[in-house]
């Protein structure tokens, strides 16, 4: 799988969201590989679009399309100054993956010392997790080799996952992942509270 990471500030979340919607409509039919997308808007104006396609050409084919160029034309004016892209070739399902039941989703970014050793990680049974986070649906995580990440986790419902949160890690899983990946810096936590979601599957 291949993401790509879209990121903005927005005033005026009701008219991006219908450009969206308009893509869907009219696009989505002729796009290969696009998989689906999560976005949406912060409460403080950020946008943050998780677009997901089987592959990086296939996702490169899509912005050659003159279609396409027209309508990112027009939906770039729905951002309030320049628009952030980080794409990323590297991408592991979490749990059950996304859904678009989800009641609430967090995107979280940053980076990490070892991209590999979030990766092997990321890559063993999460069966403990899913234990002692029930309200996690699932999750990606897109990393880059320089460390650079985003993973985007999908919750049953914010109240849900608030709760979660006060649950306190093992100390042994802390110190397997720190072990593994070294310490994750630069966080920046993205909160939507009523996600977008479109897409195939």
């Amino acid at each position: 799988m291949f993401i790509q990471v879209i990121q903005a500030r927005c005033s005026d979340a009701d008219r991006l969201k219908k450009q969206l919607d308009l893509w869907e409509q009219d696009l989505a039919d002729g796009t290969t590989g696009w998989l689906g997308t999560t976005g949406g808007v912060t409460d403080d104006g950020t946008f943050i679009g998780v677009v997901r396609f089987s592959s990086r050409a296939e996702a490169e084919a899509n912005s050659t399309r003159q279609e396409q160029d027209a309508w990112w034309q027009s939906t770039a004016k729905c951002f309030d100054g320049d628009v952030e892209f980080r794409d990323y070739d590297d991408v592991l399902t979490m749990l059950d993956g996304g859904s678009d039941d989800a009641g609430f989703v967090q995107v979280m970014r940053g980076r990490v010392d070892d991209a590999a050793g979030l990766r092997s990680f990321m890559e063993q049974p999460l069966d403990g997790l899913r234990e002692m986070r029930p309200e996690i649906i699932g999750g990606t995580v897109a990393v880059a080799d320089d460390g650079d990440f985003t993973q985007t986790m999908y919750f049953v419902s914010e109240a849900a996952a608030r709760e979660g949160e006060k649950k306190e890690m093992p100390e042994e899983v802390q110190r397997d992942m720190e072990a593994g990946m070294g310490q994750m810096r630069d966080l920046a936590f993205l909160d939507l509270r009523s996600p977008w979601f479109s897409g195939r599957g």
